[in-house]
């Protein structure tokens, strides 16, 4: 009998041995070879896994650092302009204060003027009592020199008046 393939008991055989043979070779490979692949392939895996969730949590905390950056910067216009307007106020007491040293140093300046004008005025006035005083010996001596009557006094006076001065005499 002619076989179509040379099928026989033996190459049956060979070919379940050769069958067996591959797939413990294949069990062999696999221990030693798929499977530390396969945990390699884990390990990046998870490796990849840490990694995006890092980026994420780093991509949220620099979102929020942001978001507390730009609330700041709007804030810091608001502080600029409290810390101007304090300097305003500041500026403006410092102002009111010179001021009111000024002003009060123009008033001492005054009363003290006055207080001089006063005393220059008590000094004159002091003046011209003893001018009087000296004009009235004058007069005394004349009129004891002369030992006349009134009209001759009256004379006198009004001699020595125009003497010293209708001005002098009324202040």
């Amino acid at each position: 009998m002619e076989r179509l393939f040379d099928l026989d008991l033996q190459l049956l055989a060979d070919a379940a041995l050769m069958i067996i043979a591959v797939f413990v070779l294949f069990l062999v490979a696999s221990y030693f070879l798929f499977n530390p692949v396969r945990e390699l392939l884990a390990k990046r895996q998870a490796k990849i896994k840490d990694e995006l969730d890092s980026a994420a949590r780093d991509k949220e905390e620099a979102s929020e650092l942001k978001k507390q950056y730009d609330d700041k910067l709007k804030n810091i216009d608001k502080e600029a302009e409290e810390i101007l307007s304090d300097a305003r106020k500041r500026a403006l007491e410092n102002e009111n204060k010179i001021v009111a040293e000024a002003k009060e140093e123009a008033a001492r300046i005054i009363e003290r003027a006055k207080a001089e004008a006063e005393l220059e005025k008590q000094k004159a006035a002091d003046d011209v009592k003893r001018e009087m005083v000296v004009l009235a010996s004058i007069m005394a001596g004349k009129v004891v020199k002369a030992s006349i009557d009134t009209t001759v006094q009256e004379s006198l006076v009004n001699e020595t008046l125009k003497e010293i001065g209708e001005s002098t005499w009324q202040s």
